[in-house]
């Protein structure tokens, strides 16, 4: 298969406290969310003098990727597109159109299967390429890749860094939270989430060679009669130390490939001062962002679809996630349930 391009396709976020506000609005545009909790997000934004980390990591994300490409080939273009804020991901294909790419891959700045992880991103190039117009460029997104040894690898040795860091005492008695963000139940129960955390989990655990674990969730913005995922991180926190479960912790946030947003405000801020204010040793795992596993891993995928007689590479037990999902595969919610995420 030839292909002309890669498309990057992310989540986006604001620069300047000047663009959180017009950023949040694209992100709840047609959602049913109270001013008031838009405002009380915008706040976490504030707190960083309104620049979300996640474009700068992106950027740096396509600087090793274009290097790597270059390296060791194929060679491609690289483009950009954000799903909320600039650059827009209509503005890039119509750019692409101009250049003549007929064909590209995209990946998707996701690990996991979900509406909002999987599906909802390729509802978003399908608008895009329909306002960008006809004769554009077609876009094949990359596989979910959660079990592909490259971004295990890469995960594994972010866990192993972040333990390292813990004092030796500390080690004795640690408990490693696996850290993802919370759906809706109502997502949660049509698509394989939680059965791909687990097994990263399982993956991750098994390699380094820890027992005491536990899979914990964060970011939710639900309305609070809603359903999602739980238990919920602080919550979660609190009973390690009521209960005694251990007198440390590394959070490792497995769900994120950047340190964005809400790696930074959740953990950083809000999960660390409730550890010191228990006096429980807390350490905070990076995500993969750049590591040379995962980005080459991003590569491999570039090579499976160029040429479809490659193997595919997955730990664990569910597989390799099929090139196009079917029809039927992680659904959106009723309106009620969606997810209103947009600290990135």
């Amino acid at each position: 298969m030839n292909y002309d391009a890669l498309l990057v396709v992310s989540f986006g976020g604001p620069e300047s406290r000047q663009d959180v506000i017009p950023f949040l609005e694209n992100v709840l545009r047609g959602r049913n969310v109270p001013r008031e909790r838009m405002l009380a997000v915008a706040e976490h934004y504030y707190h960083f003098d309104g620049k979300s980390p996640i474009n700068q990591q992106t950027r740096n994300l396509i600087a090793a990727v274009q290097a790597e490409l270059k390296q060791h080939g194929p060679e491609l273009p690289v483009y950009w597109g954000n799903r909320n804020w600039h650059p827009m991901l209509a503005d890039t294909l119509r750019e692409m159109k101009q250049n003549g790419i007929r064909r590209a891959l995209g990946l998707v700045t996701s690990a996991f299967s979900s509406y909002s992880g999987c599906r909802q991103y390729r509802e978003d190039i399908a608008r895009a390429q329909s306002e960008a117009g006809p004769g554009g460029a077609e876009i094949d997104k990359l596989r979910v890749f959660f079990n592909h040894p490259g971004f295990i690898e890469a995960t594994e040795d972010r866990v192993r860094e972040a333990l390292q860091q813990l004092p030796g005492e500390a080690r004795q008695n640690v408990q490693v939270v696996y850290t993802a963000h919370s759906i809706p139940l109502s997502m949660a129960d049509t698509c394989d989430y939680v059965a791909q955390l687990e097994e990263v989990r399982r993956l991750i655990s098994g390699r380094v060679g820890i027992s005491h674990d536990a899979l914990v969730y964060q970011s939710r913005s639900g309305a609070p009669g809603q359903p999602w995922l739980e238990p919920d991180i602080l919550h979660y926190l609190s009973e390690i130390k009521t209960r005694n479960l251990a007198t440390a912790v590394v959070l490792a946030p497995i769900s994120f490939i950047s340190d964005h947003m809400e790696v930074l405000y959740d953990l950083d801020i809000e999960a660390r001062q409730l550890c010191e204010s228990m006096s429980l040793a807390m350490v905070r795992a990076k995500t993969v962002g750049v590591h040379p596993k995962f980005i080459a891993m991003i590569r491999e995928l570039i090579l499976e679809r160029i040429h479809p007689e490659t193997e595919r590479r997955w730990l664990g037990s569910l597989g390799a996630r099929e090139d196009v999902c079917a029809e039927n595969c992680c659904p959106a919610p009723t309106r009620p349930g969606r997810p209103i995420s947009v600290q990135r």
